[in-house]
């Protein structure tokens, strides 16, 4: 490879550091000391069941390697329903995968329906979450995809959440960056300009998407199923911001970076594709969607609306959007865990968490209000709740000076309450007040077809 994180080699890292920090064994083990209803399963140690999963998969106990490889046919790519996510308060799961290849003659796979009887127990039931439209579903099946038929998942009840990526998405990041960059011209057309990228529609949807998922398993008790087409794009966006909901640790430095290499990097996220050229390029590859900058953008919308809940800052968001377009590091190189194997980019490049997990730099990407909270943060996504993140769409156009200067006044007095016991027992009690519920109705389109 003759890309530069190749060549990249600074003294004071090793390049072995950062590789091995977040391994699914480890969140696993997490699981399996909960229940005992899960197992880590290596069947795809040589990637032949699917290309773009990890070599290992956390799975049903009860379900074998045999049925798994026969479900693997039946999905797009290979990418067979996986646990995403294990719920402890109440024992729910989130399974994603691709979808299911029925096609025009509404095909089955007793292993596949297998798979998903198993999550389920007793009477219970699932959701399945497709974030594509009905049509667009139904459209599928000319192409052999499609959705899974209600005749044969009786326990599970499809809604659809359309979230668009691909072309849309990529056009709508650079009308953004266009009317951002544009200081000639008028509030009112600016205004315009914004609302006409669309941009805020698709934090709003993304955001929306994530709540119902969260909603399901929180307050319904009832384990899911995140799938679009492919699994690797949408699918990745909802799941991975429904755990930053539902979940502090995921909320904490060292579990957001965890779940980054969980769900976004292991779990087959083609950054290489789709993080090709900035918007500022020319080139308008059909490859290209800012997924993961939507995702970034939600988290950041998620700190502003709770200023206390999340123990990273916008600036970590910032460097990992660098990152993932431009990088000496080798943390976002290719598009799955088989072509890192095959570059060998764990040999011979540096992990970008090594760099910021090193003392003087997590410094920097700390949030000096934070203070643990256990409980789930509910997201408004009503027009006056989501704003434009300044701090990456306009960082080119106003200085951050000034914003800068208030955090380290801010981190400043927290330093210097640290040995007053009376002032940081007060401000422990204001940052702990109950976050406000934002409740959803789990309705919609419900083909199942």
């Amino acid at each position: 490879m003759m890309m530069y994180p190749f060549f990249y080699r600074p003294q004071s890292m090793k390049l072995k550091d950062g590789w091995q920090l977040y391994p699914l064994q480890h969140y696993y083990q997490q699981i399996a000391s909960e229940t005992s209803a899960w197992r880590l399963s290596c069947i795809n140690g040589d990637f032949t069941i699917c290309s773009s999963y990890p070599p290992a998969v956390i799975v049903p106990a009860t379900v074998d390697d045999k049925v798994l490889q026969k479900a693997a046919r039946f999905r797009q790519g290979g990418r067979f329903p996986v646990l995403s996510y294990y719920h402890k308060k109440n024992g729910t799961v989130m399974l994603r995968s691709s979808q299911p290849l029925i096609g025009p003659n509404r095909k089955s796979c007793q292993e596949d329906e297998l798979l998903l009887s198993a999550v389920l127990d007793g009477g219970e039931r699932g959701f399945i979450i497709d974030t594509r439209s009905a049509q667009a579903a139904k459209q599928a099946r000319m192409m052999g995809g499609g959705t899974e038929p209600k005749s044969s998942y009786p326990r599970w009840k499809r809604l659809h959440r359309p979230l668009e990526r691909g072309r849309p998405l990529q056009e709508s990041f650079i009308k953004l960056v266009e009317a951002c960059n544009d200081t000639s011209l008028s509030m009112d057309r600016w205004l315009s300009k914004l609302e006409g990228s669309k941009w805020l529609a698709h934090v709003k949807a993304a955001l929306s998407t994530a709540c119902l998922a969260a909603q399901c398993m929180e307050r319904e008790e009832a384990c899911i199923l995140v799938h679009g087409a492919e699994g690797t794009d949408t699918t990745l966006l909802v799941t991975a911001l429904a755990q930053v909901i539902l979940d502090p640790n995921c909320r904490t430095l060292t579990g957001f970076q965890g779940l980054l290499e969980r769900e976004w990097i292991e779990a087959g996220h083609p950054f290489h594709f789709r993080c090709a050229h900035s918007a500022y390029s020319h080139a308008r590859l059909k490859q290209e969607a800012p997924i993961f900058l939507l995702f970034l953008d939600c988290v950041w919308q998620l700190g502003r609306q709770f200023p206390f809940s999340l123990q990273f800052n916008e600036r970590l968001l910032l460097v990992l959007f660098e990152h993932t377009y431009a990088s000496c590091y080798g943390t976002f190189l290719c598009n799955s865990e088989k072509e890192r194997c095959l570059c060998e980019v764990k040999e011979k490049t540096h992990s970008l968490w090594s760099r910021l997990n090193q003392p003087s730099e997590l410094k920097k990407h700390l949030n000096p209000l934070y203070t643990y909270n256990a409980l789930v943060i509910w997201p408004s996504v009503e027009p006056q709740s989501l704003q434009l993140w300044q701090g990456l769409f306009l960082r080119w156009i106003q200085s951050s000076q000034y914003l800068d200067e208030a955090w380290a006044e801010i981190q400043r007095l927290v330093t210097s309450c640290e040995d007053a016991p009376e002032e940081r027992a007060g401000r422990t009690l204001c940052h702990s007040q109950p976050d406000a519920a934002y409740p959803l109705t789990i309705t919609g389109t419900a083909n199942e077809g």
